[in-house]
């Protein structure tokens, strides 16, 4: 009896999609592994995006109207003693930020122990934060040299896989399996792993009554996966906690939550200018399209 599709690829923990791009639909694979588990894609023949997050080093900010100059403490430390014994002098009150002086003493064996279990602590929380970063599953698509691989027909993609063509998706152990059991009828992408990109646009120039929440917050989730697997900077910052962008998936979700808190989401929605999102989704999905590689 045949293997159900379904429990064929969960067993992989690998999932067909199907992205339509204003050029056409196509197939592809996506998987979440351990950032440690693979090699991402190369991209160093690819013209490399601009950093948004990213501050060249000889760039000054906009508030840097001069350089500061450099403090010496002990000389900061002397003036303010001294400042504290001529206010002692002339009858003042010593005030409560003075901590300088009238401390006391500390024990240098003590204060050796603090410090050693100080650093202890820091480095604890170092490898918690280095264990956690090791666990976080990040996406991974069928690509390869920089360039999302899809393709027009079910039959191309599986004759690519079964080809043992170079992608970056083959180091995966599971790979070796997939190339020798996957066959066209198993093709068949969940209806959460379809994804029409080519709608966005429209959608949104529509105006806020026509806005649909479930396309545009569904073409949100697969373009920050294959921003982040394809190493897409431009198209991360678009997208990242805060722009616009990522403003109006936030109104959109919380605007289906009902009560008091789905109503005022609806009116931040229709806040967002219906221009500024559509250009904004214009310019993602042609970053995106401009990486994809089409194959028949």
């Amino acid at each position: 009896m045949a293997e159900e599709p379904t429990e064929f690829w969960g067993e992989l923990a690998i999932d067909p999609v199907e992205i339509a791009l204003p050029r056409g639909s196509g197939f592809t694979l996506r998987a979440y592994r351990s950032s440690t588990t693979f090699a991402p894609t190369d991209v160093s023949e690819r013209p490399e995006d601009d950093d948004p997050f990213a501050r060249k080093p000889d760039a000054a900010l906009e508030d840097d109207e001069e350089e500061l100059p450099d403090f010496d403490e002990e000389e900061l430390t002397r003036q303010a003693l001294a400042q504290a014994d001529e206010d002692e002098a002339a009858g003042k009150p010593r005030k409560a930020s003075d901590t300088s002086v009238d401390l006391e003493p500390i024990d240098d064996e003590e204060a050796a122990e603090a410090a050693e279990s100080e650093d202890e602590d820091e480095d604890e929380d170092e490898e918690a934060e280095d264990e956690e970063e090791d666990v976080e599953e990040v996406p991974l698509f069928l690509t390869h040299k920089g360039r999302l691989l899809l393709f027009k027909s079910a039959e191309g993609l599986v004759e690519f896989v079964k080809s043992g063509a170079p992608n970056d998706m083959s180091q995966l152990p599971e790979w070796e399996r997939l190339t020798d059991e996957i066959d066209v009828e198993q093709l068949t992408p969940a209806d959460d792993d379809t994804y029409e990109l080519d709608l966005v646009v429209e959608n949104l120039r529509g105006g806020h009554d026509a806005w649909d929440p479930n396309l545009i917050l569904s073409a949100g989730e697969v373009s920050r996966d294959i921003a982040y697997s394809l190493r897409l900077n431009d198209v991360l910052g678009m997208l990242s906690p805060g722009s616009p962008l990522d403003d109006l998936d936030e109104a959109l979700r919380s605007a289906g939550s009902g009560g008091v808190g789905g109503f005022l989401a609806k009116r931040r929605v229709r806040k967002i200018g219906a221009q500024q999102a559509s250009l904004g989704w214009r310019t993602v999905i042609g970053k995106i399209s401009g990486i994809v590689d089409w194959r028949d």
